[in-house]
């Protein structure tokens, strides 16, 4: 892993400004952390930063800002993680590049690292084990690969991870911001961890699933797709050239957009997204894949889940997703569908 695109940043900063506080999210424990829940708003987070700033000196647990920008590869602007990065970003947030940070031998695009990687980027983060961890997107999106981030640094056990609620909220509410190229941090000794499986899906698992939706004495198993409904329909195409574009069979379409406040780009309030749900025929009582594209908005369903009040003890999220399922599956399977 190489660590010049693992730095702390600093830079030029921006004037500060007072914000109103909004509400709070559904609470949820987390060791090691002042937060009362999974979603953190930005007022809470600029407190956090100003009581317990990250400092050369100080070897207290940190409360750090991690950028997990990211954008689809047909991207109309042709933009990047990083480059947005270096236009605006938190002060003293680092940049998580899930493309690089991920299993780079994989055919699919960035999947989950090794625990070697995963510790090789987090020492060159800066970012020790008992550090506060709040992911954020970008302004221009507002929740989009945030989560993924989050989910990631949970898969590999960090005790606590946040996403900020978001980016954008923190910008237009005027809070500081730094623009600019990245300084070196100095390297941590992050342990090795491990991958708590139970969060993933794979592959030959969601096939068995989909072969025997709707047979008698089948597992209840939901899976919720973050996909456009065109593309869930098979009437859109996928961004990536060369994929149908469909649906698993007994999927149900949970559009990202659906999920978030169509102004703010923030998450619905918890009893809307749980409303949402339910009007989707989804139940907390039984297990639930998240999927999308590649692996990434997936993980805003699965968060979003999580502030509706679900449990997380039977949700796992399909980490290759619609570009390792299209390529995977044989036309005689009939396992990719399409809406009349």
């Amino acid at each position: 892993m190489a660590t010049s695109i693992l730095f702390r940043a600093s830079s030029r900063r921006s004037p500060i400004a007072i914000a109103k506080p909004t509400f709070t999210r559904f609470v949820m424990s987390r060791s090691q952390s002042t937060f009362r829940s999974y979603l953190v708003e930005p007022f809470e987070l600029s407190e956090a930063l100003k009581a317990n700033a990250p400092t050369k000196l100080s070897t207290a647990p940190r409360t750090v800002p991690v950028c997990g920008s990211w954008f689809l590869p047909n991207d109309p602007q042709k933009r990047t993680g990083y480059q947005v990065y270096k236009q605006s970003h938190i002060p003293d947030a680092v940049f998580f590049d899930l493309d690089k940070v991920a299993d780079t031998s994989s055919p699919y695009p960035h999947m989950l690292p090794s625990p070697e990687v995963f510790q090789d980027a987090m020492s060159n983060l800066g970012v020790n084990r008992d550090d506060v961890l709040v992911v954020y997107d970008t302004a221009e999106l507002g929740i989009f690969s945030a989560p993924r981030v989050a989910w990631t640094l949970r898969a590999f056990g960090h005790p606590a991870v946040h996403i900020l609620n978001n980016y954008k909220l923190w910008v237009d509410q005027g809070y500081r911001t730094e623009e600019g190229e990245q300084e070196p941090v100095d390297k941590t000794n992050y342990p090795l961890p491990a991958l708590d499986r139970t969060k993933v899906a794979a592959f030959d698992q969601v096939k068995e699933i989909a072969k025997d939706y709707n047979k008698e004495g089948h597992e209840e198993i939901q899976i919720l797709d973050a996909r456009s409904k065109g593309r869930w329909e098979g009437k859109d195409p996928e961004p990536r050239p060369g994929l149908s574009s469909g649906h698993i069979p007994g999927s149900v379409s949970v559009p990202v957009p659906e999920l978030l406040d169509p102004k703010t780009k923030a998450y619905l309030r918890p009893a809307e997204l749980k409303k949402i749900f339910e009007s989707k025929g989804v139940d907390p009582n039984k297990p639930i894949i998240s999927s999308c594209g590649t692996g990434v908005t997936a993980v805003v369903i699965d968060a979003a889940l999580t502030t509706a009040g679900f449990g997380e003890g039977n949700r796992r999220v399909y980490d290759g997703s619609w570009t390792e399922w299209a390529q995977r599956v044989q036309p005689t399977d009939n396992l990719i569908l399409k809406s009349e």
